[in-house]
């Protein structure tokens, strides 16, 4: 492998785990859309009649948003207010973190295969989505962007089990914009794994971002960003 030249070997991008050396690295990122109903509803849709449906990030995306990325400029708790957008949105969710492969999982044994848990915001050009959903085509760029996956460290499930209720949370500039709990997914952890699962063999190093709670809004550069999970972790950081 080189590690000179055009051809050297990028380097792979990591996020720490609580209480541990070791460091959980990610090969992708699967998103899923509208797993809460009031959200479903807020952008204009019926959570009754929908499937999970699922879109990509790149892997490099993410990033532990109290680390920065130090190679790009990135300090600690900043983003960088992307390009080509007048309309950047935050989506809190809980993040599952596969550590044993496999394809068609059963949702008895879908939980065997997650090693950890995080907390991290989906942040979305609503604008370019908006209008790729007028003109019906892709949301790459409108949720893949540089930067566009601020995340806490992970934590262990061996540490806090599998969380099906708690609550999601995110205040902008001090006041309150979400405020939900995992207990209203429409389809929770077992179900969205087994249900990714039918479409990609999941391989370890995959992450999953699992849907948001109602009230997603719009974030300025100079915006303060505070969310959390309670008992899996919070993050805060300023667009910059």
């Amino acid at each position: 492998m080189s590690t000179s030249g055009p051809f050297m070997a990028p380097e792979p991008t990591s996020l720490p785990i609580v209480g541990s050396a070791e460091r959980f690295y990610v090969h992708r990122v699967y998103c899923v859309g509208r797993n809460y109903a009031e959200h479903a509803r807020e952008m204009g849709n019926d959570p009754e009649r929908e499937a999970p449906f699922f879109f990509a990030k790149p892997a490099d995306a993410v990033f532990a948003v109290d680390e920065g990325v130090p190679a790009y400029g990135v300090a600690p708790h900043t983003v960088p207010f992307p390009s080509e957008t007048d309309n950047l949105h935050y989506e809190m969710e809980l993040v599952v973190a596969i550590g044993v492969g496999g394809a068609d999982i059963v949702r008895a044994d879908a939980l065997t295969h997650v090693v950890g848990y995080g907390a991290g915001v989906d942040l979305t050009r609503r604008d370019l989505q908006d209008a790729a959903k007028a003109l019906r085509r892709p949301w790459d760029l409108a949720k893949g962007f540089d930067f566009s996956g601020p995340c806490t460290p992970l934590v262990a499930a061996s540490a806090i089990g599998h969380p099906a209720s708690a609550r999601i949370w995110l205040h902008v500039d001090g006041e309150a914009h979400q405020d939900g709990d995992l207990a209203d997914q429409i389809w929770p952890v077992p179900d969205v794994i087994a249900a990714l699962s039918r479409f990609v063999t999941l391989r370890p190093g995959d992450l999953i971002f699992t849907g948001t709670p109602a009230g997603v809004g719009r974030i300025e550069p100079g915006s303060t960003v505070t969310a959390g999970i309670d008992g899996v972790g919070d993050l805060t950081f300023r667009v910059v």
